[in-house]
């Protein structure tokens, strides 16, 4: 048998052909996309997707102002005592004025002693408003011995520095001296003393 001179040429495999891409499917309007590629035509253009509700942030505010008017009430300040005018002796003096010795009171309701730093008087007449700073304590004598009617209801002179202790009571008397005649003090429409302590509220005492 005679062999075969030609030789075998091996078969080349052929070369595989990619499967055809599929085209990408178009992003639909409305909800059916992916939210990674949200549109930014459907983003912007509502408000629903930005602002909630107007009714619970309506409703949310209302309670938060109600809470924060409830604990303003309960927590504001109050005066570290009460307390009102008693006596008063007015004489009148050279110069169309009057002097005024005034008996006051107040309770300390604070827990903490009250250490008075001012005492001013002021008077509400038909010729206005008139206010006065309380007369030094040691010049009080020289007043009753010039004006012995000032010390008809006298009580111990009510002082700066003065220290009222938590529960107790403040009383004394304090001289003033206002530019009215007599008869415009006597027809007056209130007195008020306000002692002012070093630390908190003032206390106001009125008649």
């Amino acid at each position: 048998m005679a062999e075969n001179d030609t030789p075998n040429t091996p078969q080349s495999n052929p070369t595989p052909t990619p499967p055809a891409s599929s085209p990408a499917a178009p992003i639909k309007a409305g909800k059916d996309y992916d939210r990674a590629h949200v549109p930014m035509a459907e983003e912007f253009d509502k408000a629903k997707w930005t602002m909630p509700p107007w009714q619970p942030v309506v409703i949310a505010l209302l309670i938060v102002g109600i809470v924060v008017a409830i604990v303003s009430y309960t927590n504001r300040a109050k005066p570290p005592a009460t307390g009102g005018i008693d006596e008063v002796a007015a004489v009148a003096i050279p110069g169309d004025s009057v002097m005024v010795a005034i008996n006051v009171h107040f309770g300390n309701s604070s827990s903490y002693t009250i250490r008075v730093h001012t005492i001013k008087a002021s008077v509400q007449t038909s010729k206005g408003e008139f206010s006065d700073e309380a007369a030094n304590a040691s010049d009080f004598e020289r007043y009753y011995q010039a004006y012995p009617d000032l010390k008809q209801n006298a009580k111990t002179p009510l002082m700066e520095d003065a220290r009222v202790a938590p529960g107790a009571n403040g009383i004394g008397t304090v001289i003033v001296t206002f530019p009215i005649p007599k008869d415009v003090f006597d027809s007056r429409q209130s007195l008020t003393v306000t002692v002012q302590p070093y630390d908190g509220m003032p206390i106001v005492l009125k008649k």
